[in-house]
């Protein structure tokens, strides 16, 4: 049985079903006009940036936040709404 290969969701039939896995395929991070910077000398690894994040951006490793994967991180900003002691600031895409 061939597999077909879809390049985009406009090629995708309705009702179809797509494979698990290949949303890593297809970075988003050109879409935001603002991005998430964390500040590590202030955060306290309560991981709420972590556990909200929508898009699986913010990365964790040995139970601290070790970086925000900006490939697929859309500035929605709400890691750093939730950080109870502001470690995380929104800052302007164009001023980076």
């Amino acid at each position: 049985m061939s597999k077909n290969i879809l390049h985009s969701w406009k090629n995708t039939p309705l009702a179809s079903r797509v494979e698990e896995g290949s949303s890593k395929n297809f970075k988003t991070g050109s879409w935001r006009s603002k991005k998430p910077v964390h500040n590590k000398e202030i955060c306290t690894n309560c991981l709420q940036c972590w556990i909200n994040c929508p898009d699986n951006a913010i990365k964790v490793k040995d139970g601290n936040i070790d970086k925000i994967d900006y490939d697929f991180c859309k500035g929605c900003g709400i890691c750093a709404e939730v950080c109870p002691v502001k470690a995380i600031e929104m800052k302007n895409e164009k001023d980076e």
